[in-house]
């Protein structure tokens, strides 16, 4: 699909209006999750097994059953049966089947008159557990003694002989590796890891269903994607799509990990069960060991480079592990890793692992900010050892347009280069590197994503105008599609109201991930608004009694052109609107599809940061990012994203980690013990917004909510190695692992 790219002579976007949200959320008149009620409502809570892997016996709920305002029980025999697939994989971690597959992992669930008397029911169901081995180190998971955790969910792509934990396999790259490791004069290869890491989000998981005996029910949930929420639902209890409607909440942020599906086939089970309202709020404990954080990852990197700064060749192999199931992000991380470079020798390998571990979800750009790290950290060494610029560098081996991509594609019109230009040109790079700290440099890239898309425009008899759109809003997407509705009907940002439809009244929508809403969205909203105008335009005509082609329009207004060209007065959108009935009924504009045009985006971190020698304790001092945002719809937020990636990739480098004992289970399932980054933590994180058009967007628009937590673990693992003098190859960077690395 090919636009015209509109890159200026804009009024409304690239402007910072008022979010139309904001007063909502700031007064507590927004509605989230766990805000919604219903007349006779029952609270759900959930028991979960306290051991890593164990075969579940029996279970016996009658003293549960017997408690007074307990009105129901859910185990796994009432969900569907049959299912396969993913629909079975999604079964396996909502509700355990005939084994425990990690500490956390829900083994029944009852719904009672109040919280604590749910809460004091799960006391009382007596589950028989038979512990087994457990793993859950990704490498000892792929040993050969390595217990099995589910048999058969190798895929056929998985080399034979490997490990029946290994579940899925990747292989890509062109040239001849070795051949250009034998031009180098500095090969160099480490391995690296990062642990797996929470999303962090302030809103836990909850959610209120209703499903009665005729089959049809209703489910109000904060997710980012109702319709992928609808179709996993109505499979898991068994009834048709359509007969489950679904309404997105306000979003207490999600960053990926509100993709997934937890509790609300639970919640639905249990209300057929009751023939009454549940609600379900998950416990801040709870999100931690039974939603997906991201995956944990072990990586071998190599890289051959010539004394001009020339890479030769590059190698990977990356081994990520995605909990009990498949669906690790192996193959993100291996086509990610080598992305930002123009290489003619290159071989990228990834392996899927299972392990007693929770089911892994997105949690931004899911696997490239591994890759990133491994590969940067790596190339920053190698720069240092044979004393070259590491932008300089990176900038001579830069992917551009016309470059075959490590993983496959020729690139089509990209913005590395301007990024590594402008962080050369940055004030910040061009400054000495403070006494005692380190500075790093890291590139980023994600693929972004376009997705199946609808969203219908309707006008007002006023002139205003209603956008309803199935993309829930987790990072102002409202706004940026008001700004480019209003942009193409010539009326003002206020006069548009962007509303998130339920699952009865749109049609279908992917899930709000993969950068893809300001894109997608956005251009089905300009393409929508298009359909309005030409509607408004022949609206206009046939008042005029000219033909259809004979009238554009300009300003909010419909004017005559060609040779009727100042026969009549311009008709503004709202005289034209409030004689809709009478001249030919309701004006709306429709598009829907799935477009693919989506467009790579790429950005450049600068870092620099001290460590104390004696503590080891880091301190990141100055912070930049610059990135290709296409077109910045509205930059408020595309600076927000920004500085949300930098700052969630802080934690990730040198706090935040999955900390499981010998026995398998989680120990740190809190905020107090799980340590995201404080405002006392953050530096002020500057942006520069780079715009190079995305030819597949009317506007120019690249995703930007990804490739922001690229670069940081990297950026920052370079600057601490840099300011310490020695490499940091494990990540999080804490100060016992930085004293560790200082003493050996």
């Amino acid at each position: 699909m090919a636009f015209d790219e509109k890159t200026e002579g804009f009024n409304v976007v690239g402007t910072r209006p008022d979010r139309p949200d904001g007063i909502d959320k700031v007064t507590g008149r927004a509605s989230y999750g766990a805000d919604a009620s219903k007349a006779g409502m029952l609270h759900g809570a959930i028991l979960r097994s306290p051991h890593a892997h164990a075969v579940i016996k029996s279970i016996n709920l009658d003293k549960a059953l017997a408690l007074k305002g307990v009105k129901g029980v859910v185990t796994r025999a009432d969900f569907a049966e049959g299912l396969t697939g993913e629909n079975w994989n999604v079964l396996e971690n909502v509700m355990a089947g005939e084994k425990a597959l990690y500490d956390g992992h829900a083994v029944a669930a009852v719904a009672a008159t109040s919280q604590l008397i749910a809460r004091d029911a799960l006391k009382l169901i007596e589950v028989d557990y038979e512990p087994i081995p457990h793993v859950t180190d990704v490498d000892k998971a792929m040993q050969p003694d390595a217990p099995v955790i589910r048999e058969g969910q190798a895929s056929k792509a998985v080399p034979a002989g490997m490990h029946p934990n290994v579940v899925d396999y990747h292989e890509s790259g062109h040239g001849d590796v070795e051949a250009g490791f034998a031009e180098a004069d500095l090969v160099m290869e480490r391995t690296f890891t990062t642990e797996a890491t929470h999303q962090g989000y302030i809103e836990p998981h909850a959610c209120l269903a209703t499903l009665g005996g005729d089959g049809r029910g209703e489910l109000w949930c904060c997710t980012q994607g109702h319709w992928n929420v609808q179709k996993i639902c109505a499979a898991l209890v068994g009834i048709e799509q359509s007969a489950l409607r679904v309404t997105a909440s306000e979003i207490g942020g999600g960053f990926g990990g509100k993709t997934a599906v937890f509790i609300e086939p639970v919640a639905l089970a249990l209300s057929r069960k009751t023939n009454r309202p549940v609600k379900i709020a998950m416990p801040r404990a709870d999100v931690f060991k039974a939603t997906g954080p991201t995956a944990s990852t072990s990586m071998d990197v190599k890289i051959g480079l010539k004394k001009d700064g020339t890479m030769t060749a590059a190698w990977g192999e990356f081994r990520s592990q995605g909990g009990a199931f498949p669906g690790s992000p192996f193959s993100f991380t291996a086509m990610c890793a080598f992305a930002p470079y123009a290489l003619e020798n290159v071989k990228q390998i990834g392996y899927d692992v299972m392990t007693n571990r929770p089911k892994q979800a997105a949690y931004r750009a899911p696997g490239s900010p591994m890759a990133a790290f491994a590969v940067e950290s790596l190339l920053d060494e190698m720069c240092n050892q044979m004393g070259l610029d590491p932008l300089e560098v990176r900038l001579k081996n830069a992917s551009k347009q016309g470059t075959k991509a490590s993983f496959g594609p020729t690139w089509d019109r990209i913005g590395l280069v301007e990024c590594l230009e402008a962080a050369k040109e940055h004030s910040h790079y061009a400054a000495p590197v403070p006494e005692g700290a380190g500075r790093g440099i890291s590139c980023g890239f994600w693929f972004n994503h376009g997705g199946e898309t609808s969203v219908t425009l309707a006008m007002s008899e006023d002139g205003t105008a209603q956008l309803m759109l199935g993309t829930p809003d987790i990072g102002g997407s409202r706004a940026s599609m008001a700004m480019m509705a209003a942009e193409e009907l010539g009326i003002p940002y206020e006069h548009v109201r962007a509303t998130v439809a339920d699952t009865a009244t749109l049609g279908y929508n992917e899930v709000s991930h993969g950068s893809r809403v300001t894109y997608a969205s956005g251009l089905a909203t300009i393409e929508a608004a298009r359909d309005t105008v030409k509607k408004l335009c022949a609206r206009a005509a046939a008042k005029w009694g000219i033909d259809e082609d004979a009238v554009v329009w300009r300003d909010g207004c419909a004017v005559p052109s060609g040779p009727n060209a100042g026969d009549f007065d311009p008709l503004p959108i709202g005289q034209i609107c409030r004689k809709m009935g009478a001249t030919g009924g309701p004006i709306v504009g429709h598009y829907e599809a799935t477009p693919e045009g989506a467009g790579v985006s790429f950005a450049v971190h600068i870092v620099d940061a001290t460590v104390d020698r004696e503590t080891g304790a880091t301190s990141v001092d100055r912070y930049t990012v610059i990135q290709d945002a296409g077109k910045a719809i509205h930059p408020d937020y595309v600076e927000g994203q920004y500085q949300g990636g930098a700052a969630q990739g802080i934690g990730w480098a040198l706090n935040e980690e999955y900390i499981y004992g010998e026995d398998g289970r989680l120990q740190n399932a809190g905020f107090l013990d799980y340590r995201i980054p404080v405002a006392s933590d953050l530096p002020m994180i500057d942006t520069v917004i780079v715009e190079v058009p995305n030819p597949g967007h009317p506007y120019g628009v690249r995703g930007v909510g990804e490739t922001s937590i690229c670069p940081p673990l990297a950026a920052i693992a370079n600057a601490v190695s840099n300011a310490a003098g020695v490499r940091m190859k494990d990540l999080p960077m804490r100060p016992s692992r930085i004293l560790d690395a200082l003493d050996g």
